[in-house]
């Protein structure tokens, strides 16, 4: 399977939407919030387009420019489309434009029972700063991950 990577719009919310619906059923954002999110003027949200045309994962960044400092916002990923790539390929857009923007430390929260996650964010960089208790619904914990924004590296392509 391959996919598209674009900037979302507000197009995309409704899609989008159905897809936090399905994957977080007890703590989705509301369609207010996203929408927000997605035309925000300090955000970033990117959306995978499968070759069905279906949007098989989004994920967004708020970094405002100038601030040094960046928040990786939702990475989600439909079923389907997982053990991938997909992931990794958007959080690396999404730290390249957090770079863009200046920032030098990158900041996420994640459950801290989603062990793949975890391994994906430590493999870039991503290291436990602390640990938020009950901060997801149900009582689950948040590790606190943050980045030093590395220099791009240019190579051979």
């Amino acid at each position: 399977m391959t996919w598209q990577l674009r900037r979302a719009t507000g197009d995309d919310v409704g899609e989008m939407m159905a897809l936090e619906n399905e994957i977080y059923p007890d703590d989705a954002w509301s369609p207010e919030n996203m929408a927000r999110e997605v035309a925000g003027d300090h955000t970033y949200y990117l959306v995978a387009i499968a070759d069905d045309g279906a949007i098989d994962a989004y994920a967004g960044l708020l970094a405002p420019i100038g601030t040094g400092q960046g928040d990786i916002q939702t990475v989600t990923v439909a079923p389907r489309a997982r053990r991938q790539g997909l992931a990794r390929t958007l959080m690396t857009q999404l730290i390249n434009e957090a770079r863009r923007r200046g920032a030098e430390e990158l900041f996420l929260e994640v459950r801290h029972d989603n062990e793949a996650a975890k391994a994906l964010y430590a493999e870039l960089g991503f290291e436990t700063v602390a640990v938020r208790k009950r901060y997801y619904k149900g009582g689950i914990d948040a590790l606190s991950m943050k980045l030093m924004v590395p220099a791009p590296r240019m190579g051979p392509a």
